[in-house]
């Protein structure tokens, strides 16, 4: 049997290096068991259509059960690696062929691999959305968790802008502000999902519908989708679903990437705000004192491939002309492998995270260094009647002579500023905990503020929860 759906046309068989270099069967493999359910989905469309007789349907319908046996089992892959198949549609379609026998010969029908690959696909994105969902929400709950331990801690550490230390901020405060984008990436995920469902290639065929009476919405009831996809030729060259599902990754990986960024630099000695356990740390062949964030920084050149990878299906896509070009092969490649080590470095994110402890004291000691209470100390010449600009100036030019007298600002500063604002007395923060209670606005870094944000994150994620099951 020919291991191409294809050729009747041909006088001599294609270059065996070219057919290597057109094949996808490696990066296809991982679409095997939603290329079987949409394979179930079309044999709906061929039964309702009469198509194919109820005798032919079981005797199609087993085929394609034992060959998602075979998948599961292992069994599937070894088979499509030892022909020359062009993908791994192709190489399902053969071996229904081979357990069917004449009744494999039509399931096929009325069928291109064009809308067969579009439907593929999206069923790949939805369950790639939901895998996707699944690992943001973990790992926004498990900083959530975090959070909450640390505001019962009043752990305090140095917010920084431009990587220098700002304004003191609790260290829940923070953790909040890490869980957020992964929170907003669950809804991401989720509207994947929804988009994906929206609508179903099956019966689209090669671009222009069908001539047989295939009952499309058989197909797409079958498959969980909305209902058929309107034309036919938007069907099979869309890829609008696929490209969103590699953003969603992205996206979180970028994420993901920013908070390893932070825990790197936290982790070395010029910080110590962080230790990282014996689980995700590494050694170096040489030098016998060094843990290194290894699983971190493979975060970060992670998250760097993924928008790499994107930016070169979006090249490849906005070069082409509406309908099924075989380029789109090539976008597919990426969506798969974004999607697939997506979940892989999401999945190493969460395993570095757990092993992180904080250093409290240290972070705590730091929290003031830098002037930190500075913008507190000009706040309260504004309360005062300053204008902003003047107590801009004025704080300043304080900080400025405490610096070059190696001290921290401290009550004589507030009473020579006092005298130089005209006023008869000023009272400001001086040290972080103080300055932190001081905030009064909604989304601040207060106890009371923060204790406000976990319980609305807490709540989100309860509801995005019972969204996924």
């Amino acid at each position: 049997m020919s291991a191409l759906q294809w050729g009747g046309r041909f006088g001599a068989a294609p270059d065996a290096q070219l057919l290597a270099f057109g094949s996808s069967i490696e990066e296809d493999l991982v679409l095997a068991p939603f290329d079987v359910a949409c394979s179930l989905g079309h044999l709906e469309a061929l039964r309702g259509g009469k198509i194919v007789s109820e005798a032919e349907a079981t005797e199609l319908t087993s085929a394609l059960a034992a060959v998602g046996v075979e998948i599961r089992d292992g069994i599937f892959a070894d088979y499509a690696r030892a022909q020359p198949f062009e993908d791994v549609h192709g190489a399902i379609d053969a071996r229904v062929r081979e357990i069917a026998g004449v009744a494999g010969e039509s399931l096929h029908a009325g069928r291109s691999r064009n809308d067969q690959v579009a439907t593929t696909l999206l069923l790949y994105a939805i369950d790639r959305a939901h895998a996707g969902a699944r690992r943001a929400h973990a790992i926004a709950a498990s900083l959530i968790a975090r959070a909450q331990e640390e505001l019962e801690q009043e752990s305090v550490v140095a917010g920084c802008t431009h990587r220098q230390p700002a304004q003191p901020v609790l260290l829940a405060f923070l953790l909040v502000a890490w869980s957020e984008p992964f929170v907003r990436a669950v809804s991401r995920f989720a509207a994947v999902a929804r988009a994906a469902r929206a609508s179903c290639p099956l019966g689209s065929a090669a671009l222009a519908g069908s001539s047989l009476a295939l009952d499309r919405k058989a197909a797409a009831r079958a498959l969980g989708f909305s209902r058929p996809s309107r034309n036919a030729l938007d069907a099979v060259g869309s890829r609008d679903v696929a490209l969103d599902l590699a953003h969603a990754f992205v996206r979180v990986l970028i994420d993901a990437s920013r908070i390893s960024e932070e825990l790197i630099a936290w982790s070395a000695p010029a910080y110590g705000y962080v230790g990282l356990g014996d689980a995700a740390s590494t050694g170096s062949s040489l030098m016998p004192q060094k843990r290194n964030p290894d699983p971190l920084e493979l975060v970060r050149a992670h998250a760097a491939r993924s928008v790499g990878a994107y930016a070169g299906a979006l090249g490849t896509l906005c070069g082409l002309a509406p309908s099924y070009q075989r380029d789109l092969q090539e976008t597919k490649g990426a969506t798969i492998a974004i999607a697939e080590d997506g979940l892989a470095t999401l999945d190493a994110f969460e395993r570095a995270w757990a092993a992180v402890s904080f250093h409290r004291e240290r972070m705590a000691r730091a929290a003031v260094a830098g002037y930190t209470v500075a913008t507190d100390v000009a706040d309260a010449l504004i309360a005062k009647g300053v204008t902003a600009r003047a107590a801009h100036a004025l704080v300043g030019a304080a900080v400025a002579q405490a610096e070059s007298e190696g001290r921290a600002i401290d009550a004589r500063d507030l009473a020579a500023l006092a005298a130089k604002a005209g006023i008869e007395t000023l009272q400001a923060p001086l040290d972080a905990r103080t300055s932190i209670g001081a905030k009064q606005t909604d989304g601040s870094t207060s106890p009371d503020d923060v204790r406000s944000q976990i319980d609305a994150v807490t709540a989100e994620l309860a509801s995005l929860a019972r969204q996924l099951e």
